[in-house]
């Protein structure tokens, strides 16, 4: 009994740590920043959509080749491959250990990380 109470400690100290622990708006002076369009601007999307998954602790959590992800305690991306409105949806509200990131990111970091995230899951690097 002791030790379960222990793995649970640590386990919520590991998530409060990685998923999103430490992530006081970093990068949301650059989330809006792209207004480009076309190849170049997909591109730009895409890697401010990674810059968000790696500084929110998603990393830290999730499996996402992609990112150089190898995190466990959450779903493994790649495996789920889940569409941009899932992705939008669960960072928004969290759910299970995740937690909701309304209000810690801007609305242009979640629909960078969502998009990237959809667009990638399941393809690796």
């Amino acid at each position: 009994m002791f030790r379960l109470a222990i793995t649970v400690s640590l386990i919520a100290l590991a998530l409060a740590t990685a998923c999103g622990g430490g992530s006081s708006g970093g990068g949301s002076s650059s989330a809006g920043s792209s207004s480009s369009s076309g190849a170049s601007g997909s591109a730009s999307a895409s890697a401010q959509g990674k810059k968000v998954f790696a500084s929110a602790g998603c990393k830290g959590c999730h499996t996402l080749k992609d990112a150089g992800a190898t995190g466990s305690v959450g779903p493994n991306l790649d495996d789920v491959k889940p569409d941009t409105a899932t992705v939008k949806r669960q960072v928004i509200n969290g759910g299970g250990p995740m937690p909701a990131f309304k209000g810690k990111l801007s609305n242009a970091q979640i629909e960078a990380v969502s998009s990237y995230v959809s667009s990638v899951a399941g393809k690796g690097s």
